[in-house]
């Protein structure tokens, strides 16, 4: 299931694509209100997407399917689309777990059960707005030779948003590592997963008292 603070750090993640990453700027909560809604339609989109695509995988297997049903010895054959039949379900569970929660997010944001999603992604985007030249010092005190600056936007601010997990959220270190390899498993590329690995590993030398 797709929890709270799961999808607080995806809404961050992507809150923060929409801002620029320069030292020395402020936001008010009303511009980062607004910043957290635009990420939110995002987010609903490309979950949308994913759902298409997940549509157009499970056509593809079902055709599949039927067009080895009407051939002989096609055990292994029936075996392969049945693999790529229960991917696609499991991906369209996970989707619909995503969708489902975002969808309602609108609705629910005034409702006690929510208003911690909106309060979690606030902290997150006010701790690293207020404090990037810090954050980004300190990690690049763990890059072993390299800067942030070098690295895509999605992987510096992915590395950002564990930071502040494990500095001023006191998240334990294994659930922010956790998290932000999820979301660099989703957002970034096979390069970039393995760099946010090493960079997370060394993070915790780093961290502040």
């Amino acid at each position: 299931m797709y929890s709270n603070r799961s999808l607080s750090r995806e809404l961050s993640l992507i809150s923060l694509g929409l801002i620029k990453d320069k030292g020395n700027f402020k936001l008010n909560n009303f511009q980062i209100e607004e910043i957290v809604e635009s990420a939110l339609d995002s987010l609903i989109n490309h979950c949308r997407d994913e759902l298409d695509n997940c549509e157009l995988d499970l056509e593809d297997a079902s055709q599949k399917i039927l067009e080895s049903e009407l051939q002989e010895g096609v055990d292994s054959s029936f075996s392969n689309v049945r693999d790529q039949l229960k991917k696609s379900l499991k991906k369209i569970e996970t989707v619909m777990n995503t969708l489902s929660v975002s969808l309602d997010f609108p609705k629910l944001i005034v409702s006690s059960g929510q208003i911690d999603i909106r309060e979690d992604v606030n902290q997150r985007i006010s701790n690293i707005i207020n404090n990037l030249n810090s954050i980004d010092s300190n990690i690049d005190e763990a890059m072993d030779g390299w800067r942030l600056q070098r690295l895509p936007r999605i992987d510096r601010d992915i590395l950002r948003l564990a930071y502040v997990d494990i500095n001023y959220l006191n998240t334990p270190i294994a659930v922010a590592c956790d998290e932000a390899v999820n979301l660099a498993n989703k957002y970034s590329d096979t390069q970039g997963r393995k760099f946010i690995n090493g960079v997370l590993r060394r993070l915790q030398t780093v961290k502040l008292p």
